[in-house]
Order: C-alpha cells, then sequence, then structure tokens
C-alpha cells in the first residue's frame, strides 16, 4: 500500500473510481505516463497536436478529472497536458519529494522534456497553483502565461481546517461530505457529483498537512510573463485578500479577480481562463522596466 492512502480498500476504490471517470473524458484524449526522478508521471493529453501546449496542475486530493468541466472548451485551441501531481491520488508516482527545495522544479523539468515541450501557459489551482508558481519563478523564460486560481503560497494558510474538516468526528463518508462542503464552498447542489468525488476521496486519502512555504516579494517579482490570479472572498485555506494584496503590489502587470461569494474551489471560469490564455501578446510594463509579455 502506498503512504498516501489510509488502506489498500482505500486505494484500489479511489484508483478504480479514477479510471471511470477517464472513461468519461469529453472529448479524445492520450494516456501518456512519463518517467521522472521521481517516479512516473501519468498525463492526459488533448487537443490538436500543432496547438500551442497548455499545462494544467490539479490541487490537493484532486488529479486530471478535476479539469473534466473545462477541457472541451481549452481543447479547442491548446494542446492540453493534464497532469496527475506526484504524492496525490492519480495515477502518478506516490513521491513527495520536499517544498522547501528545487525538487518540484526538477520534476516538472522531467515532465515537460518527457512530453517534448519547451515552454507553455500554465493553468493551476490550489496546491498546483503553488508548484506552477515555483516553477514560473524559477524557469520565467519556460512559462509563456500562467492562471492561478486559489493558489497557495501567497496569502496565509489557514491552518486548523484539515483538522476541523477531516482528523476530528463525525467520522464516514457523509461527515467528511459535510466537512469538505464547507471548506470549499462546494455547498451548492448542482455540484453535488463533485462533492461526492471530493468526500470519496479524503476518506481513504492522507493529504499534505505542512504549511506551504511562502514567496517572498523578490521571486515574485521575477514573474515578467502575464498573470490571472482568481481568488474566492470565502476561501477557508488561504487568506485571499493577503493573496491579493501581494500579487497586486509584487505583480503590477498580473490581473487580480477576486470572487466574494466563492470559496476555495472556484468553478464555471471557463470562458474567463481561456480569454486570458488567447489574449494577444502586449507590452507589460513591470518594475519600470517594459517587457514583452510571453
Amino acid at each position: 500500500m502506498s503512504a498516501i492512502y489510509k488502506s489498500e480498500a482505500g486505494e484500489r476504490e479511489l484508483r478504480r473510481h479514477y479510471q471511470e471517470g477517464l472513461r468519461t473524458w469529453p472529448v479524445p484524449a492520450e494516456e501518456v505516463r512519463v518517467p521522472t526522478r521521481e517516479g512516473e508521471t501519468f498525463v492526459v493529453v488533448s487537443g490538436p497536436k500543432d496547438a500551442p501546449p497548455l499545462l494544467l496542475l490539479h490541487g490537493s486530493g484532486a488529479n486530471a478529472m478535476m479539469w473534466r468541466d473545462d477541457i472541451a472548451s481549452w481543447a479547442r485551441h491548446f494542446r492540453t497536458y493534464a497532469v496527475d501531481l506526484i504524492g496525490e491520488p492519480g495515477l502518478s508516482a506516490p513521491s513527495r519529494p520536499p517544498l522547501s527545495s528545487d525538487a518540484c522544479a526538477l520534476w516538472l523539468d522531467d515532465v515537460l522534456a518527457g512530453l517534448g515541450i519547451t515552454s507553455a501557459s500554465v493553468v493551476a489551482s490550489s496546491l498546483g497553483g503553488w508548484v506552477a508558481l515555483d516553477y514560473a519563478t524559477r524557469r520565467p523564460e519556460r512559462v509563456t502565461r500562467l492562471a492561478l486560481l486559489c493558489p497557495g503560497g501567497l496569502g496565509r494558510q489557514k491552518m486548523g481546517w484539515l483538522v476541523k474538516a477531516l482528523l476530528l468526528p463525525p467520522w464516514g463518508r457523509s461527515g467528511v461530505r459535510r466537512s469538505v462542503a464547507s471548506v470549499a464552498g462546494l455547498e451548492s447542489p448542482d455540484v453535488g457529483h463533485i462533492l461526492d468525488s471530493v468526500a470519496l476521496t479524503f476518506l481513504h486519502f492522507k493529504p499534505r498537512t505542512e504549511q506551504l512555504p511562502r514567496f517572498s516579494d523578490d521571486v515574485l517579482r521575477r514573474l515578467t510573463m502575464p498573470v490571472l490570479v482568481m481568488v474566492g472572498g470565502r476561501d477557508a485555506m488561504f487568506d485571499s485578500e493577503g493573496t491579493a494584496r501581494l500579487v497586486r503590489r509584487c505583480v503590477p502587470h498580473a490581473t487580480v479577480n477576486v470572487l466574494p461569494e466563492v470559496g476555495h474551489a472556484i468553478l464555471g471560469q471557463t470562458d474567463s481562463v481561456l480569454e486570458f490564455l488567447r489574449d494577444r501578446p502586449a507590452v507589460e510594463e513591470c518594475d519600470g522596466n517594459e517587457q514583452p509579455a510571453r
């Protein structure tokens, strides 16, 4: 049994659930397995082979299925690569290299090399947002556009939510479902299927519990590419106001959207993200120096 799951039976159930979901992927796709220094990485590839590359990095406790409702729109214009993060409940290796090092960036180097990608736009959420930010600040020449949904590593992380939501009674799937609904802001009846899937995952999966490293002002000023940041005003995991303030101060050319009534799970923004991704390059101003947006 992998150390990231609570039991072998739970691991089997989640893998079966994920594989059933992949069979409903709404557009033609290739399932690719890329060897990396951290172990095999699973990627769902869609869209025209000659289209610009778009890398998708999901959040904690998720996998490529996070993008199921977005992919049909994005894959019309991009060659999309929905990556299962290592150490998460997908089909990639269970490895969890330390976030305090450059290990995640080196892993992503391997993924891009295995996919034959030299540079790409990136859409990422939560933990995936942290991974994307870490990579974009270390390899800015490889990220052409960066869209972040409730990213980690910026505003204060509200520790304690995980204990309240997942580690204390009430036990069982229904209890986990109620807790996840509250934390993620998934309380609308029309997202019940998403909530059921998330609740099943956290019933069997052991998420990361450590604080995500925070990015300094100087590091964030390395982001010269076009940047879009979306945060939920009711995010129970990260301080959205703090995230917005930091990005506006350190990445003045970024677009920052605060969605007041939204929690940590940002849904229904497919078209807004696509508009950002397809925006024609323009001259941006960053730290007083005009540079072409890449």
